[in-house]
């Protein structure tokens, strides 16, 4: 995204606080690394305080906003948080539970929206001077928001798409990040469509590679890689997809939350994430058209597999023949007593073999 870029919806002038340095902090009853960060923002710029029951109330008093950072809350932490902000059950079902599809919600005044990311996965490790690929290509997550018109909470599962070098930017910003809890939003979902874009340019990078091998002299034995991409490409797909409705919803209807005039930045967010989307339809026929040609030239090698493992067995067929014959256990047969029948069968042998060994060659089944 352009630096020069700014969203400056209409703001009332908020009342700058005195903080009390004597107001006690408050002991949350939550799991310490539940939380990753939070701070209380006015004008743009973060309020030194640890008190945030005092920066809650000032909050919803309409001075500045809140924002509250979690991983891997428990069900207590979330309890905790709802009482504070006055959220759903529902919402707060989603973010403890997880492993939704990507969504957005309303609740009274407060948006819950449901954000799935994706990570590219590093699938080559280096093991005894040896390359072994991995199954997993893509490492998927989601990230959980709640924005109200003075708090915006986010809930993030898994590793992927970190949020604090998020906020150290905008906190560098103050301009941009006293636009309130849309903002953050908005910079949120821009962080993990652009981590969207960088997964697909990781995928063109290996379908280009798997395309180059397949129809290299070992082609044949890449097959299992193209089968392994297309199965992530499908992992992929079901977390970036669903994405659209939310965005499409945010850039066209009215939300408490969000103003008026910052649509057209989710818009914009909306189109990088079509150009994901439609990314993906194409990678998915590419790989189609890669396992179609590459299956075709694993039926061509095994028949001619079988055309070389057939003609072996009939070049020893005339040995197996006269040897079985001359095994049997009869007293009477041709040539058993002749001086030279050992050696006139051994030459009937090789000359056998030769001429079958010569008319395979010529038909190219050797």
């Amino acid at each position: 995204m352009p630096d020069s870029r700014r969203y400056v919806p209409m703001m009332r002038t908020p009342v700058r606080p005195t903080i009390n340095p004597r107001r006690p902090a408050r002991r949350w009853a939550t799991t310490r690394d539940s939380i990753q960060a939070w701070g209380w923002y006015v004008d743009g710029r973060r309020m030194d305080t640890d008190d945030f029951d005092f920066a809650t109330q000032q909050a919803h008093a309409g001075t500045g906003f809140v924002w509250l950072g979690l991983k891997d809350p428990t069900d207590d932490d979330m309890a905790n948080f709802a009482r504070q902000f006055d959220l759903h059950p529902l919402a707060i079902e989603d973010a403890v539970e997880g492993h939704s599809r990507s969504k957005l919600e309303q609740f009274g005044n407060t948006l819950f929206a449901v954000i799935s990311t994706v990570a590219y996965v590093d699938h080559t490790i280096r093991v005894d001077e040896t390359d072994e690929e991995t199954s997993e290509i893509v490492s998927t997550g989601q990230i959980m928001i709640f924005v109200g018109v003075n708090f915006v909470m986010t809930v993030r599962r898994g590793e992927n798409t970190p949020l604090y070098k998020l906020r150290a930017q905008l906190e560098e910003d103050p301009e941009e990040l006293a636009i309130g809890p849309s903002y953050v939003l908005y910079k949120v979902l821009d962080r993990v469509v652009d981590e969207y874009v960088a997964v697909v340019a990781a995928f063109d990078d290996d379908i280009d590679e798997v395309e180059e091998e397949i129809f290299g002299q070992q082609g044949v034995r890449e097959i299992d890689r193209v089968y392994n991409l297309k199965r992530e490409l499908i992992e992929y797909k079901r977390a970036v997809v669903p994405l659209g409705v939310p965005l499409a919803a945010l850039a066209s209807r009215p939300y408490p939350a969000i103003p008026a005039d910052s649509r057209a930045y989710f818009r914009e967010v909306a189109d990088h994430h079509t150009d994901a989307r439609e990314a993906i339809l194409s990678f998915d026929e590419v790989l189609s058209t890669i396992l179609q040609a590459g299956l075709a030239r694993v039926g061509v090698a095994d028949n001619q597999d079988m055309r070389k493992i057939s003609a072996a067995l009939a070049i020893l067929a005339v040995p197996t023949t006269l040897g079985a014959v001359y095994g049997m256990n009869f007293d009477v047969m041709p040539e058993l007593r002749t001086k030279y029948g050992y050696y006139v069968v051994l030459a009937m042998m090789a000359t056998g073999m030769l001429i079958a060994w010569a008319y395979f060659r010529k038909n190219k089944w050797l």
